[in-house]
């Protein structure tokens, strides 16, 4: 008896690698015939001119890409992957061109369209077009469903370091999974170099990750609505926490109303941590 020849599928997905759709479309097409799968995982770029702090990128998609190939093999799928530095169209011309054996089938995995910063940019339709003859399938991911990660956004800048922050991340990455993305907005945008803001952000991301807590972080755009609300658009945000001082008095951000204004705009809970200059100051920023 000939045996059936085996097909190759190559998947590009990022955070939604993990979910229970992606993993329950390959295994039907494993039940049809079998197949191998390489799983490319781009890692999310913000917008140019931020200050990335890659590492911490990377290692995330690397974990999530770990759990994806762990649940295919003990399905019972040969299954690969990698992550790449490469935006998601790019890094599928790039597999189209150099991977053995040749795809029979794409799967790209996203979230639904709210939350999705490659269906916001069009990139499927791209990377349908990318495919040429190949056939493409879209698959979308409900994560919010799977009890999985929550990704809390934490807005905050000279308070980055205060204690009544970091007691809130903390509790708030007891309560649930979770994964903090810290942005600290420049403090003076003449400026090229950021070492205080770098400097206060890589503390902070030591401390929590020391206390086993899953958080990366940039600095990026001097207005911190914006990079609050860019930083929505390029990422799936699920909360926002800004940090400020203590008192309209004191903090410029409460004067402009950044609180309210993002709780109108961004479209997921936003909540507001005040810390006193001296908390601060006593944590050496």
């Amino acid at each position: 008896m000939t045996q059936e020849p085996q097909r190759h599928i190559l998947v590009v997905a990022n955070e939604t690698v993990v979910g229970r759709k992606l993993i329950e479309t390959l295994l039907v097409r494993a039940e049809r015939g079998p197949i191998s799968v390489t799983v490319l995982c781009p890692v999310n770029q913000p917008r140019q001119g931020y200050v990335v702090y890659e590492d911490t990128r990377r290692a995330a998609a690397g974990r999530r890409l770990e759990r994806a190939l762990s649940a295919l093999r003990e399905a019972g799928i040969p299954a690969h992957g990698m992550v790449v530095d490469a935006g998601p169209v790019s890094a599928l011309r790039d597999a189209i061109a150099q991977l053995e054996p040749v795809s029979d089938e794409i799967i790209v995995s996203t979230h639904p369209v709210q939350k999705s910063g490659w269906l916001r940019k069009n990139v499927v339709d791209r990377m349908r077009s990318a495919a040429g003859d190949v056939p493409l399938e879209h698959v979308v991911a409900e994560l919010a469903t799977e009890d999985l990660q929550t990704n809390v956004l934490v807005i905050a800048n000279e308070t980055v370091v205060g204690e009544r922050l970091l007691e809130h991340i903390r509790q708030r990455a007891a309560r649930s999974p979770a994964t903090f993305l810290i942005v600290c907005p420049q403090s003076d945008p003449r400026q090229g170099q950021h070492p205080e803001a770098e400097r206060r952000l890589r503390r902070v991301l030591a401390e929590l990750r020391a206390a086993g807590i899953d958080a990366h972080g940039q600095v990026a755009h001097p207005d911190p609505y914006t990079a609050a609300i860019h930083a929505v658009r390029d990422e799936r945000i699920d909360e926002i926490v800004v940090s400020t001082f203590a008192g309209r008095d004191q903090s410029s951000w409460l004067r402009r109303d950044l609180v309210g204004r993002l709780r109108k705009e961004a479209g997921v809970p936003v909540e507001h941590v005040e810390v006193e200059p001296a908390e601060v100051g006593a944590v050496g920023a």
